[in-house]
Formats: structure tokens, sequence, C-alpha cells
């Protein structure tokens, strides 16, 4: 961390607070077109202090995140907890389906005390239906695990990092006291903020292509309609001519038979 410490005092270590702001526009910036692009990025913040801070600014803008034990695998063994989200969603449609009145009380104590544990480890990544683009952990140290799995499956790793942790674990450094619940919560609501920038921004762009698409497909039919007007005005004036012609033969017509009868006179 040598590189972001301004300063020592009283073996207290101070953190270069410019190359924090450089850094946070950064991680931002990264977050915003991985949100653009539709993917999701996974928070890891089970510390004490963080934990309501990014319950309450990550559900805002639709991303999962782990607040309480980060369970070993739930990257690296990743259908195997869909497994168990599967499991938790089954027991809502057994509640509502009636399954439930046939069931004895201790069975159903037992299955909603189920319930309520997967929902404590899992409720809060129940819509990630697949490996996420990016994981945000606050505290590396503590957060380990998750940080050695999304390193094994070349995950990109967006991080606060103190100065007793170690950068080079991390693909995106912040660095800034952990542990400190303002500078959490500050940093946590710039990246939640350019996280719904990039979603607004998605929403716009597939907006505006529908509007095309619309577009497009009216000059489409249009195009069409007046081809068909077109070809059936050919078709008038074809079958026009040949009445016109019918009309020249009968003419012709009358006149040989005058011909004939003036012929016949004689």
């Amino acid at each position: 961390m040598a590189p972001y410490i301004f300063m020592e005092r009283n073996g207290i270590h101070i953190i270069d607070l410019q190359k924090t702001v450089i850094k946070v526009d950064e991680a931002a910036a990264a977050l915003k077109q991985i949100a653009k692009s539709g993917r999701k990025i996974l928070f890891v913040a089970t510390k004490k202090q963080a934990k309501d801070i990014v319950a309450d600014r990550v559900s805002k803008v639709n991303m999962p995140y782990v607040t309480e034990r980060w369970s070993g695998g739930m990257l690296t063994n990743f259908p195997t907890v869909r497994k168990a989200v599967k499991k938790m969603t089954s027991i809502d449609k057994m509640a509502t389906d009636g399954t439930f009145d046939h069931l004895s009380k201790r069975e159903k104590l037992q299955i909603q005390r189920e319930r309520a544990k997967l929902e404590k480890n899992l409720g809060s990544i129940a819509d990630l239906t697949r490996l996420p683009a990016a994981l945000f952990v606050i505290d590396i140290q503590k957060e380990k695990i998750a940080v050695a799995e999304a390193r094994r499956l070349q995950i990109p790793v967006f991080a606060m990092v103190d100065t007793n942790s170690n950068p080079n674990l991390v693909d995106y450094v912040i660095p800034s006291n952990d542990d400190a619940a303002k500078a959490i919560d500050l940093i946590i609501s710039a990246m939640a903020a350019a996280i719904q920038e990039g979603v607004s921004e998605r929403k716009a762009d597939k907006d505006s292509t529908g509007d095309k698409d619309g577009a497009a497909k009216d000059s489409k039919g249009s195009a069409k309609k007046l081809a068909a007007k077109k070809a059936k005005f050919a078709d008038d004036e074809e079958d026009f001519e040949e009445e016109e012609l019918d009309d020249e033969e009968l003419d012709g017509e009358e006149l040989d038979t005058e011909e004939v009868d003036e012929e016949t006179e004689e």
C-alpha cells in the first residue's frame, strides 16, 4: 500500500485522498460500463459497520449482495448454490399452493426454519441466475475466501483496501479506511450512483433502438403499400388498354360487316 500512503504519524498511516478520488472515479467508470452491459455486480460486506449500508444502497439499484457469512464455494460451486435458491422458491410455492395444509405442525416448523436459514444466507442473491461480472468487496482480509474464489474464476475484483492489506490481490483498488462507516457510505453511494447511471443509459439505448425499429417497420410497411398501389395501378392500365383494343377490334368488325352489306346490295 506504499504508493497510496501520504504520510505516517504516530505509527498511523494516512492515506493520500487525492489518489483515493482518482481510484474511485476509475472504479465507478468500470462499474458503470458493466451495469450498462446488463450484467450483475456482487457486493460482499459482512462487517458489522458495513452490513446495513451495503444492503440499503445496493438494493436500490437491484444488485445482489452478501452481508451475512460468506458460504465457501458460493462462486466456485455456483450450481449447488442455485439448487439451494430453487429449494427456497419451492418452499414458497408450497406455502401458496396449499401443500402446507396437508403437513403436520412439526413438519411445517422444520420447513419454515430451513426457509429462514436459506433466506438469511442466500436471500439477497436469489435473483443471481449466473456468475456475477464483478465482485465489490469491503475489507479483503475479512473476505479473503470471496476474493480467492473470484480470482480463481477470473472475475474482476473491486475493493476498499486499507493500509494493512495487499492491493495486488485486487483489480480495482480504492485506498480507504474500510473500518469507518462514513467512508464506506461515501464510496458505496458513489458506486451505486455509477451503477444506476449505467442502468439508465442501457434503458435509454433500448428505448431508442425500439423507436428506430418501429420507424423502420413503418417505413417498410409504407414502401410495401406504395408498391402494392403501383402494381394495382399498372394492372388497371393493362386492363384499360385491353378494353381499348377490344373496342377497336369490334369497330373493325362492324366496318367489315357494313362493307359486306354494301357489296350484297350491289
